[in-house]
Parts: structure tokens; sequence; C-alpha cells
């Protein structure tokens, strides 16, 4: 649905999930008057609540209720109305250089380390995953005519493993066009071996396509769609192991006051770890090569697995080199402090990204 939030319907709607952030109980007009400083009487409180009832970002769980904001109104707070904070970003990178030995320590113990002082801090339940093996990097790569208009991509990996890809062409040709398409090929795995030729694929999935002569633009499609497929095909077989703390802490939490909903959630954690592999760690983040910090947050429903749709899950990748490798994340109730798990999360996965590189 469509609703744009004028300032009023923003300030109403930021310090309601403020407040129900900070109570868990719902909230009502006359809270806000006392406790924030928004200079607008409870009438109008109230008529903004029923505004923002409708438009879906706010609900009454019983009659003569106050609200409880939404997973639409979390989405809008979090996406339009908040900024992670600075200074809780400098306070985990200063607790993790204290806390963590990386010259005593092994990978393992640091990671360990890490994560207790990240569920510690947040009050969450942490998962650090362990680090990917490195994708493999392409040694060489040719492009050859099978058929009039299909073509064998082959690529040698640095391990001296082959892979090879039928692609059909983006134009038709004809029989007597293939002295022409095979001087073509040869240009184009020239430069694609220019380009990728010792970096995984990954870190290649944007071409400068402007170098492609006026004659090769028509291969453009072709190049991209082979990036994709060779991305999807040449990712490890990975260990699901991860880092997990502070799934006591989170549990305290009123949100998790069923018992069979505890249950499922720990069910979850404990024994069906590669699913949430599957959830937090996403090289695709990453896919654009920007450095800038790229976070996976998941509200309620937005989470694929079940159990977790009563949950916040906040996650992003380290990178070892640039190269997505592991991931952090944080999992709490949907009454989740944002602003400082946000910047948790992105904190700690540059500070592990940076020591993992120069180590």
């Amino acid at each position: 649905m469509s609703f744009d939030l004028n300032k009023r319907h923003q300030q109403i709607l930021k310090a309601t999930i403020r407040q129900y952030i900070s109570t868990a109980e719902p909230v009502g007009s006359k809270t806000l008057v006392d406790g924030y400083n928004l200079n607008i009487s409870p009438a109008t409180i109230r008529n903004g609540f029923a505004t923002l009832e409708k438009a879906g970002f706010l609900y009454q769980p019983h009659t003569s209720a106050g609200r409880v904001p939404s997973d639409l109104g979390y989405r809008v707070y979090v996406d339009r109305l908040i900024q992670p904070s600075p200074d809780m970003g400098k306070q985990v990178e200063e607790l993790l250089s204290d806390k963590l030995d990386w010259d005593g320590w092994s990978l393992e113990a640091i990671l360990r380390g890490a994560v207790e002082v990240l569920a510690s801090l947040s009050g969450y339940v942490t998962m650090i995953t362990l680090p990917q093996a490195r994708r493999s990097t392409v040694k060489h790569i040719q492009l050859v005519r099978v058929e009039a208009n299909k073509i064998m991509v082959i690529v040698v990996w640095d391990a001296y493993e082959t892979q090879s890809i039928l692609m059909q062409l983006p134009q038709q040709r004809s029989a007597s066009d293939g002295d022409l398409l095979d001087r073509e090929l040869q240009v184009l795995s020239n430069f694609l071996n220019g380009k990728l030729r010792g970096r995984s694929v990954l870190e290649v999935l944007k071409l400068d396509w402007s170098e492609l002569d006026r004659e090769l633009q028509q291969y453009v499609d072709l190049v991209r769609n082979l990036l994709t497929d060779l991305s999807r095909q040449s990712k490890p077989t990975h260990t699901s192991q991860m880092m997990i703390w502070g799934i006591s802490e989170v549990l305290g939490q009123p949100e998790f006051s069923q018992l069979q909903q505890v249950k499922t959630l720990l069910h979850l954690l404990e024994s069906e770890q590669d699913k949430i592999w599957e959830s937090i760690f996403k090289p695709d983040l990453d896919s654009s090569l920007d450095l800038q910090p790229k976070i996976a947050i998941r509200i309620g429903a937005e989470n694929p697995l079940k159990p977790m749709q009563t949950c916040t899950l906040i996650s992003t990748n380290y990178h070892q080199d640039s190269i997505p490798v592991g991931s952090v994340g944080l999992l709490g109730p949907k009454r989740m402090l944002y602003e400082d798990a946000i910047a948790l999360v992105e904190s700690a996965a540059d500070y592990i990204s940076t020591a993992i590189s120069q180590d």
C-alpha cells in the first residue's frame, strides 16, 4: 500500500516505536505526550494513530489498547527514520580490539571471542559463520563454436579443474559466417582472459563493457549470462559451521513467552544451522564490488524460516581482500534497538574483514 508519511506522521510513528521498544507495552497517546517533545495534543496523536493504523504501520492488539508497530511499521522505521549509532560502532571496535588476540589465538578462538562480545553487548543471539574457502580463480577461458548458433565456453580453474558451459548466441548466424564468428570468439576470449585471469568470478561481475569493441557489443548479454552461470556453478562446497551465542539472554524477552515458539526457535538454532547459514551468508550482496557495507535486515515475515518470523535478523558479510567469506548476524525480537544493532553488525564485520585481510 502506498502512503506518504508527512512529518507529523513520521514523528508519531518514530516515537511510538521507540516507546514500544523500551517497554514492550502498547503505546497510548498520553504516553507520547508525557514522554516525547512532540508539541502536539493527545487528540492529534490519536488521529495520527488512526491514520497510521489504516495504512498498516500500527495495529491495536485489542479494543481500548494502545498501538503496537507492525512489520511494515518497523520497515519504514528502519529504512527512513533512523541512522546507525556511531557511538555503538566505536564501542564495538574498541571492545573487539581490546578482547581479541590476533597474534596468540587461532581464528576459531578469535571468532568465538567475538561472538561472545557481540552477544553481551547487544543482548541478542549473535552468529558468526566461519570463513569459507575462497573461490577458485580463473586460469584460462576459451569460447569455441560448436554449431552455427551455439558456443561452448571452456573454463580452466587454478586447480586445473575444467568446466564447460553450452550457450546460445545472441543473434542467429548463417553457416557462411563461421570464420568471422571464430575470429570474434577468439577476440572475446582474449578480452575475458585479460579481465578474469587470476580473479574469482565474484570480483569481476561488473566488467567495463566500454572496453569491448563496437563489433563485439552484441556479446554483452552473453558475457553477463556467462559470468552469472560461472558464479553460480563455482561456489565451493561450504561448511555451515558457525559460532552462536546469546540464546539464553534473548529468550528472556516477553516475545518468547510461548513455550512452543521457544522450542521451534531453539531447534532451529541448535539443529538446523545449515538453514540459518543460507539465510545470513549472502555473497550476492557484494556482487557490485562496492566496498561500502551492505546489510540485510529481515523483519518478521521477511525471514524465509518460519521459526524466525517473530524475530528480526540483521546480517552482513565480512571479507578477505574484498571477497565475502563469512557473515555476522544478530537475531532478536522485532522490538529491537535497530540503531545500535545495525551499527554493531556493520562495525563487527568491518573489524573482522580488516583483521583477516591483514593477517
